[in-house]
């Protein structure tokens, strides 16, 4: 008799990314090297093997050239790089992990940051971006973001990571400040996408599902951590506040706003496709505006932080 799947990596019963984050615990001795292999590669990854189901339709509208193709290009080139740049984070934190159960989950999580770097890239191969050029595409559609965003908080995790060897400073960055941040701005985009472009929903909700475990098992390593060096707390918290700092200086909203406009162009042009389609309860996606999806991402993203930093003990 086959074991009952946990809702963590249920494709067909998972629960949604923003409540996940928020309430989901996990451990790493509960996510470790065979859990992996046998729920998330055994399991997880043989329904969604190119990132989405076989099945998932990919429609014309991105298919097209037009501002929603665009939009899409420029979200999935800047979250492949984003991707990417965390893998190679996890490679120094995976070297400074103090024990062999924290060895494999980290260890997992980054086999996971490489996976969603190659399937962001694939799917732009999916609606028509030539496999030889898309490296190419990537790098011109998202070059200004790369440099004036992704590259100073890679040059901030570096800093904790591999220059001050800061294993728990480490998991606080990708927890708080990474995962934290860019898991609810990832369930705005599979809600977005979910009516016009369902293999790029299935993307993102697959990579959400990732980073829920993520997210709770950092947020777990760190509350065991201060209740074992309750004197941390206080180095960890103006961690944080750097990092915070940081953020607010960087041109985040810019580069959404861009996005989010094309988005908005491209739902000038087909929301006839969409007209009842809800976005989130109450509130149809062709009456939003960029804006209101972004303080709405914004708003879920604090309160995700708020919610992990109080299980942690943080606040």
């Amino acid at each position: 008799m086959e074991s009952e799947i946990r809702p963590e990596v249920d494709w067909d019963r998972t629960v949604p990314v923003l409540e996940g984050a928020r309430s989901l615990e996990l451990t790493p001795e509960s996510c470790d090297l065979q859990y992996w292999l046998d729920e998330v590669a055994g399991r997880l990854l043989r329904r969604i093997p190119t990132g989405h189901t076989p099945g998932a339709d990919i429609p014309e509208q991105v298919l097209k050239p037009g501002p929603l193709r665009d939009a899409l290009i420029e979200e999935f080139a800047f979250r492949s790089i984003a991707e990417e740049k965390v893998t190679r984070a996890l490679g120094y934190l995976v070297s400074l992990a103090p024990t062999r159960v924290l060895t494999e989950f980290f260890s997992t999580q980054l086999l996971d940051e490489a996976r969603h770097a190659r399937v962001f890239r694939e799917h732009l191969v999916e609606i028509g971006v030539p496999a030889a050029e898309v490296d190419d595409t990537v790098t011109t559609v998202a070059g200004k973001a790369i440099e004036s965003v992704l590259d100073p908080l890679e040059e901030f995790g570096l800093s904790v990571i591999r220059d001050e060897r800061d294993f728990y400073g480490g998991v606080i960055t990708l927890t708080v400040l990474v995962e934290g941040v860019l898991a609810p701005f990832g369930e705005l985009s599979e809600r977005k996408w979910a009516p016009l472009n369902p293999a790029a929903a299935e993307i993102e909700r697959g990579a959400g599902m990732d980073e829920i475990r993520h997210l709770s098992v950092g947020s777990s390593v760190i509350q065991r951590h201060l209740q074992e060096e309750p004197g941390e707390k206080g180095r960890i918290l103006e961690l944080i506040q750097r990092g915070r700092g940081l953020w607010e200086g960087l041109p985040m909203q810019p580069v959404l706003f861009q996005r989010e406009s094309l988005f908005q162009q491209g739902l000038a042009e087909w929301g006839h496709l969409v007209s009842d389609y809800e976005v989130w309860p109450g509130r149809k996606l062709v009456d939003t505006s960029a804006e209101e999806r972004m303080v709405t991402a914004s708003t879920w993203s604090q309160e995700t932080q708020d919610v992990r930093m109080r299980y942690m003990g943080l606040i």
